[in-house]
């Protein structure tokens, strides 16, 4: 990641770090967090030792200690890195890349990321850090916004917001990078990863309002499984050898 576009992104997030969870931990925002970590829980080993890379706040972490296993999490921000320690206090959070991981080889069995991967400038630089602190039958899972007719637009309603200042948790300019089916199966694939699997999901986003937002999770499970086309992350699960 360029120091220009780490340094951006580390301070919006040192900023939003204390009204953060009132996006994504309160109302519409926990409906659709809990949705996408439902489809991480489903792919990670139950009661594992998990790295939760771009970990935030701690969110995903909590969520997955709570069915037994234990955590710990990295992020570029220390406001966030504050936050995710005072939510749980007995899981181990550093300030860090996914591009290089402080953690020795072989240090856990499970490693996540929600809504980071687009911000990453060297995936490939992540996805080889993340096999080497995998354990051998280790597994990835990781979500973020694919690359689609409809969120083609999104880049530039990003920087229209910032220049009109929008006060937003995520609309901001970090000249993300949109993943596609096919690119991932490549990096996942080449980076030495097996039992890849690609899929599309959510369909009920956090700033639709209500009652939309409510209609939408109710078809949002028809949707990811007959209408995939209208699912707007991309999910990837994988496993180390």
């Amino acid at each position: 990641m360029s120091g220009t576009k780490t340094d951006k992104i580390r301070k919006h997030y040192d900023t939003v770090a204390d009204t953060y969870d009132s996006h994504y931990d309160h109302h519409r925002g926990r409906k659709y967090h809990t949705h996408l970590s439902g489809h991480l829980m489903k792919a990670l080993p139950e009661g594992g030792n998990l790295l939760d890379i771009g970990c935030g706040t701690g969110l995903f972490v909590e969520k997955y200690i709570k069915n037994g296993g234990c955590g710990t999490g990295l992020d570029i921000s220390e406001g966030m890195v504050a936050k995710a320690r005072r939510r749980c206090p007995d899981c181990e959070f550093l300030v860090g890349t996914g591009e290089k991981l402080p953690f020795d080889d072989c240090s856990f069995n499970a490693v996540s990321s929600v809504l980071v991967f687009s911000y990453v400038r060297d995936p490939v630089a992540m996805l080889s850090e993340v096999h080497r602190v995998l354990e051998p039958g280790g597994s990835v899972a990781l979500l973020t916004l694919g690359k689609k007719l409809i969120t083609r637009g999104i880049p530039s309603l990003y920087k229209i917001g910032e220049k009109i200042k929008i006060k937003h948790v995520v609309m901001k300019d970090f000249g993300e990078h949109y993943y596609d089916e096919k690119e991932m199966y490549s990096l996942f694939d080449n980076t030495g990863f097996a039992e890849v699997d690609v899929k599309w999901c959510s369909f009920a986003h956090i700033d639709m309002i209500d009652p939309i937002f409510s209609l939408a999770t109710k078809v949002e499970p028809f949707v990811e499984k007959r209408v995939p086309q209208l699912a707007y992350n991309i999910f990837v699960s994988a496993k180390k050898e």
